[in-house]
């Protein structure tokens, strides 16, 4: 018997809203209607507008910062439940508390591992999303994880700016896996910044490991937060000697200074994707479109096709 494939729905989050439109486009069909009610004292209820019984229903919401964002997609996946969709996949862009992955000192949350306990309980029965900062995190849900690569958005991108002599680098030994990864893309030799911290967001020392001298640097990160690493390392490497240093980081969450300090560094340009809309434009800040491989992985998803076509680069 051929497959039956049931009706697909998809929806927007609030904190989502631009790129759920361009996965909406991307995909050939329009965004379902949810609506947000909102109390005087900033209590929220999502509730949807149309059927959704015996539906496919993609919610699309990234859970950056503020934690309503997280709140809101937990609520719209309630509701899908109670409204007897078929199936419901949480689609986060973004699945923000990635960096609190492991017991890494005494008497402190693992943040990821509750996200995740959450959303089961909400009633997903699947989740996608791209880059987590720790691959482990997949081994946290009960249920299926397609977890998207955006080295296929980067490659063909730095490929087409023609660098001369590329070596690749990471901006910490924790990002050297991802950076010898993106390396094999290129035939690219990789260095790697070791930096100690005093804490989180504020770096003590960085030294570099390897040699960069007359070379194009691209810096692989997946999250650019104060992008204080990322200046510190590029600063650094062009002092070294290099010839231009850039940097691709998916997730633009850019908190406090970022914006200034991306400016005044020795970058020539960041390149991140849409996971995370941008507070401001920037001339230094290149974005990225992620729609079309989501909107593909719905695809696949319905169709009961491979994920793994989505990883492979021309």
């Amino acid at each position: 018997m051929p497959l039956q494939f049931n009706t697909v729905k998809l929806f927007a989050g609030s904190g989502s809203k631009e790129l759920s439109q361009h996965i909406a486009t991307s995909y050939g069909q329009q965004l379902g209607d949810v609506v947000l009610s909102r109390f005087s004292d900033g209590e929220f209820q999502p509730h949807f507008n149309e059927s959704i019984r015996g539906c496919d229903v993609f919610l699309i919401q990234s859970t950056h910062q503020p934690t309503d964002n997280l709140m809101e997609l937990l609520m719209m996946i309630d509701a899908a439940r109670r409204a007897s969709a078929h199936y419901i996949i949480a689609v986060i862009p973004y699945f923000g508390l990635a960096r609190q992955d492991r017991k890494d000192k005494p008497r402190v949350a693992i943040g990821s591992k509750l996200v995740a306990n959450l959303l089961v309980a909400a009633g997903i029965n699947r989740i996608m999303t791209m880059d987590l900062h720790a691959a482990q995190i997949q081994a946290f849900f009960d249920v299926p994880v397609d977890h998207l690569d955006a080295s296929i958005i980067f490659v063909p991108y730095i490929k087409s700016l023609g660098l001369g002599n590329l070596t690749i680098a990471s901006p910490d030994m924790g990002g050297s896996y991802r950076a010898r990864s993106f390396a094999k893309f290129f035939n690219a030799e990789v260095v790697i910044c070791d930096k100690r911290r005093k804490r989180a967001n504020e770096i003590e020392s960085m030294t570099i490991i390897g040699d960069v001298t007359d070379q194009d640097i691209v810096l692989i990160d997946d999250i650019c937060d104060t992008a204080g690493t990322l200046a510190k390392a590029a600063g650094l490497i062009m002092e070294r000697g290099a010839r231009s240093v850039r940097a691709v980081c998916t997730h633009p969450v850019l908190s406090g200074k970022a914006y200034e300090t991306i400016e005044n560094s020795a970058l020539t340009e960041l390149i991140v994707t849409d996971t995370i809309p941008l507070k401001q434009a920037s001339p230094k800040i290149k974005v990225l479109t992620t729609a079309d491989l989501f909107a593909k992985a719905i695809s696949n998803v319905n169709e009961h096709g491979s994920i793994s076509q989505l990883f492979k680069v021309d």
